[in-house]
């Protein structure tokens, strides 16, 4: 693309490239059924145990120096159970449902054929990164589950180092792994808060908004310089950051279409 084109693309991995979120509500569904049909729950009694779990895992804080992510969600479960039903903590049943729900959200973390012939014909011209917020062990099972380390030059994990999304450093992290400057490195990702607000941080040449809704809120902060509603939109995107590139050699990212402003 050029000396001064895009060298490199950083890909998010959940709810980007693949959809954890829809994966989480079949694993939750699968454990509601398991304390039905094998532990006499009533299905209210059973949603609101999970409904619990789901609010913990949003608020989760996570210090893998005091706790291993297991215990830490294993005991989500439990006091979720307790909360609900009263009595005594029934850690093996806690831990029966949180070994569901993770062996089953992993089955459905799958990288789409579309998305995988579309870094496949990405990575022909450009370094592709994979850079994910969270726990070095969930996230690395994540990306084993969907297969996708054959596609990226490298893979970054938050949890593996010193700061994780929207800090500059990562992202500084990624550019040296890869031999980039940030100005030759675009950002693709779901979350205003890590991936936009990172890649603005860090200096980045451009960040690229996947909002799936394209229900787009009046005032978005931070502003991303391209709003798409699938990753498969990508290549148009950067086709275009590249025929801007080609025909005005600057930075300018004032033009219409899918852009914000």
């Amino acid at each position: 693309m050029g000396a001064h084109g895009v060298k490199a693309v950083f890909f998010d991995l959940d709810n980007t490239l693949v959809d954890t979120a829809a994966a989480g509500r079949r694993a939750i569904e699968e454990v509601i059924k398991a304390l039905q049909s094998k532990h006499h729950y009533g299905e209210g009694e059973a949603r609101l145990i999970c409904d619990k779990v789901q609010a913990k895992l949003l608020k989760e804080c996570h210090d893998p120096a005091k706790m291993c992510i297991t215990d830490l969600r294993i005991s989500h479960w439990e006091e979720a159970i307790q909360e609900t039903t009263g009595g005594e903590a029934n850690r093996h049943l806690a831990a029966e449902c949180y070994f569901l729900w993770k062996t089953t959200r992993l089955q459905h973390l799958t990288l789409s054929e579309d998305t995988r012939d579309m870094l496949t014909e990405l990575r022909k011209g450009l370094h592709l990164l994979l850079l994910t917020n969270g726990d070095k062990q969930t996230q690395r099972e994540k990306i084993e589950a969907c297969g996708c380390q054959p596609y990226f030059d490298a893979i970054v994990v938050g949890g593996e180092q010193k700061e994780e999304k929207p800090a500059p450093s990562i992202f500084h992290y990624c550019c040296d792994l890869l031999g980039v400057h940030p100005a030759e490195c675009v950002m693709v990702g779901d979350s205003l808060d890590t991936d936009i607000q990172g890649g603005l941080n860090a200096g980045l040449q451009a960040t690229v908004w996947l909002n799936k809704a394209m229900t787009t809120p009046v005032d978005i902060s931070p502003v991303p310089h391209y709003i798409i509603s699938s990753v498969l939109d990508l290549p148009a995107v950067l086709q275009k950051m590249e025929h801007k590139i080609n025909s005005k050699l600057g930075t300018d990212y004032t033009a219409s279409g899918d852009e914000a402003h």
